[in-house]
């Protein structure tokens, strides 16, 4: 009996129908997921955590990117610096785990071959008189720090138009003073399903009304995406009080200098793949919470103002909601073909106090509950995909454009590595 062939990636890719989404065998390839990984998160710039995973010198975040494992060090100038977590001697990993710890030096625990907080080999014992430690620093990771984003990339040749995303960003940032914030709450999730299909869920919001009642609590019901066909007189005119709204908040905002443009760096010829604008909150405008107010009432930086929305941001594993009072910081990092893990910050102002200035369930309730309803809509989406009968339908022109564009520019990307 005949075997037919499995397609090769690029087939796969390839048999994709404009508009609509990928067959199913991309969700659960191995192979295919040995190439994303060492594509998208190899040999791209990827979010890797935060400022305040490390606030004091001494302090290191370990976070494991596939087979590859990098630590995050503030060291004694107070600044970030990353390494791959490899021993220069025989390979064994300087932090066992992931997770965060507080050293002097960085100590490896098999022949104690020591390392200053600069990377640079400060102890090997038993090397001879002829062993020069000079050569022996540990690996230094590309690292960019932007607001309280750390991001990295363990290409020896990062792409260059994180550039962008710096001079994009900084300034928006800036008022929210991002550096001076510690992490309220933290949580880990892994979701049952492809990281591609994490980061589609992510990028619209076509499911949002029916499935997150926390969450749309604080958005406009417009930003879910906006299809006029049958529209009825007093929908449109509830339409045109939306874009009254938001041009309004736009023109105050904008009077005090803050940043509210929609800008988009999303299409095949870029490598960093992000998105921002500064969107209207219901209600108050404040804050993604419950009541639209915000949770904290020691607000971030020096600001003044409660009502200043949400600056959002995202990129291929990555989501960023700024406000007033809080920031939350999601990134994603693949584990399995089908399993993802979704890391999740919670940012405050460094000197707010818990119970004094936020109360924590009040902090993190809405995207608690945003994540786990996301979790089970990835999980059942990917056991779908792998169903015999599927096959993949057409995205919404109206709600899902950014899932056509993101499949365009993950076919870009794998062409551009000979994929």
């Amino acid at each position: 009996m005949s075997v037919t062939p499995l397609k090769t990636h690029r087939e796969l890719v390839d048999s994709r129908v404009p508009g609509c989404g990928f067959p199913g065998d991309i969700f659960s390839r191995q192979d295919v997921f040995d190439n994303d990984v060492d594509v998208f998160f190899n040999k791209l710039w990827i979010l890797a955590g935060v400022t305040a995973d490390v606030p004091e010198p001494g302090d290191v975040s370990t976070v494991e990117v596939g087979k590859a494992s990098i630590m995050i060090v503030r060291d004694d100038d107070e600044n970030i610096r990353t390494y791959r977590n490899v021993c220069r001697h025989r390979g064994s990993r300087i932090m066992k785990q992931a997770g965060k710890a507080s050293v002097g030096m960085l100590v490896c625990p098999y022949h104690q071959w020591t390392y200053e907080l600069d990377g640079s080999l400060k102890h090997a014992t038993h090397m001879g008189q002829d062993f020069d430690k000079t050569c022996k620093s540990l690996i230094p990771v590309h690292t960019k720090v932007i607001g309280a984003h750390i991001f990295v990339c363990l290409s020896d040749e990062p792409p260059e138009d994180i550039a962008k995303l710096e001079q994009v960003m900084t300034p928006r940032f800036a008022p929210h003073q991002m550096q001076r914030t510690k992490i309220a709450f933290e949580s880990e999730l892994i979701e049952n399903g492809n990281w591609k299909l994490v980061m589609e869920n992510n990028r619209e919001c076509y499911h949002c009304e029916g499935t997150h009642p926390e969450l749309t609590n604080s958005f406009l019901p417009e930003d879910f995406g906006f299809c006029p066909d049958g529209l009825g007189e007093e929908a449109m005119k509830n339409y045109d009080a939306y874009v009254a709204r938001n041009a309004r908040n736009r023109e105050d905002w904008e009077s005090e200098g803050y940043i509210c443009e929609l800008f988009e760096s999303l299409d095949e010829s870029v490598h960093t793949n992000f998105r921002t604008q500064r969107l209207v909150i219901a209600g108050s405008n404040e804050s993604q919470t419950l009541s639209t107010k915000v949770a904290s009432t020691k607000l971030l930086g020096d600001l003044q103002r409660r009502d200043l929305g949400d600056v959002h941001m995202w990129g291929h594993n990555s989501w960023t909601h700024v406000m007033s009072d809080h920031s939350i910081v999601a990134f994603i990092l693949p584990i399995a073909p089908d399993k993802t893990l979704v890391r999740t910050k919670w940012l405050v102002h460094e000197d707010a106090v818990e119970g004094v200035d936020y109360d924590l369930r009040t902090l993190t309730e809405v995207w608690l509950a945003t994540n786990q309803q996301d979790a089970d809509l990835v999980a059942n989406t990917h056991s779908g995909t792998q169903d015999p009968a599927y096959i993949p339908g057409p995205y919404s022109k109206y709600t899902e454009a950014p899932l056509d564009q993101f499949c365009r520019w993950y076919d870009a990307r794998l062409k551009a590595q000979g994929i």
